[in-house]
């Protein structure tokens, strides 16, 4: 804002109040205005916010007795963007554009000039350097932080999504005090950052770079009477339940993004974001592979030689029948299709079975028998024979 807009502002009629109100009286009138418009208590009314804004910078000018004898000097010297000569001058009033004055060039330098004085004067009592970024008292809205939470999930859910309760603990807008920070709800904008809740400091570089302000911690609005709750912060601790979806085939360790669900902002600023890192359960059958899920299933060694029909479960589902071809050896795997964990766009993985000739512990007498005889039967052949071949070889 320029120093031109802010000479032809009225601050006395910002806060309703006449010129020679006592500053009791305009204390008593920001409070109550304040109080009205503040963004905590009109969420997303956005004239009341600006309103807010320009009751804050009234008060800022007002509240203070050194800033209000200088803007009601600077307003009697200049009115509503006129000059007022004295008396001798000819009388009236001579109108003329006010950035003449303060811009580049206005007289800066040369006898009679207004520059020096004149930017003192406006310099000290809106607490600025000039009309650069940053200027003015304007309180910026304020985005919330990001919060962490974790939960556990079981293999199912994991793999067919859930959704789960998720108590939070994280700071909100105090109840005491609407989130103002001031027991009557009526803060005064931070002076040593008027309001941006920033300060610039050096580089050194012929560039500035921004902190958090030391002195408002970057909120732009300090407490004249601090809440008990907050201690003037605005913010208290505050716990929340909410019910949180988690999308189906989400695996262990993964971190899932929440936009919005974080801490509420301050002064209309949105909300931050709220990370979930996911734990999943082991699975007492199944395993996970990507979006493939995995299981080992047993079969006899007459199934694996001769071949068959084998039944496999799936997850939440009905068994699949699996062809089991003649000679299959212990641990190989199959494909059933379609039965794995579900993919981003909805499809699913497959299930790879993983075939696990069993050894039978106690042998009956006839099954003995016949595995005697089989033993006969195969007597010339050696199974390791290609083993030792190929070591001998090596």
């Amino acid at each position: 804002m320029s120093t031109k807009d802010f000479i032809e502002k009225d601050y006395y009629k910002v806060l309703g109040v006449p010129k020679d109100a006592t500053e009791a009286e305009i204390k008593k009138a920001y409070r109550k205005l304040a109080r009205e418009n503040h963004p905590d208590a009109n969420k997303g009314n956005v004239k009341a916010e600006e309103r807010f804004k320009e009751i804050s910078e009234a008060n800022d000018i007002l509240g203070d007795p050194k800033k209000r004898k200088e803007y009601d000097e600077a307003r009697a010297l200049f009115g509503n963007g006129g000059f007022r000569p004295g008396p001798g001058a000819g009388g009236g009033t001579f109108n003329f554009d006010l950035g003449d004055l303060f811009g580049g060039g206005a007289q800066s330098g040369g006898q009679g000039g207004f520059g020096g004085g004149l930017g003192d004067v406006f310099g000290g009592l809106f607490n600025r350097t000039g009309g650069g970024p940053g200027a003015g008292t304007r309180t910026q809205p304020r985005r919330g932080q990001d919060i962490e939470s974790e939960v556990t999930l079981s293999f199912t859910e994991a793999i067919e999504g859930a959704t789960v309760p998720l108590r939070m603990s994280s700071q909100a807008p105090c109840k005491a005090c609407s989130g103002t920070g001031d027991k009557n709800g009526t803060p005064r904008v931070c002076p040593t950052c008027v309001g941006t809740g920033q300060v610039a400091r050096g580089s050194g570089g012929g560039f500035s770079l921004t902190d958090p302000c030391p002195d408002c911690k970057g909120r732009g609005l300090i407490a004249e009477d601090p809440c008990d709750v907050c201690k003037g912060s605005g913010r208290a601790k505050s716990s929340r339940t909410m019910q949180v979806r988690i999308p189906a085939g989400v695996s262990d360790g993964q971190r899932i993004r929440l936009r919005g669900k974080g801490t509420p902002g301050e002064r209309g600023g949105p909300a931050g974001d709220l990370y979930v890192v996911v734990h999943v359960k082991e699975h007492p059958v199944f395993g996970r592979r990507g979006d493939n899920l995995t299981v080992t299933v047993p079969v006899t060694y007459a199934e694996a030689a001769l071949g068959g029909e084998v039944r496999v479960p799936t997850l939440g589902g009905p068994p699949v029948t699996l062809k089991l071809p003649a000679g299959t050896p212990n641990g190989r795997t199959m494909r059933a299709r379609g039965k794995g964990a579900v993919r981003k766009d909805g499809t699913r993985g497959d299930l790879l079975v993983t075939v696990e000739v069993s050894v039978p512990k106690d042998l009956t007498g006839k099954a003995r028998d016949a595995l005697e005889a089989y033993r006969e039967a195969t007597a010339d052949e050696d199974p390791r024979a290609e083993l030792f071949k190929a070591a001998k070889g090596a």
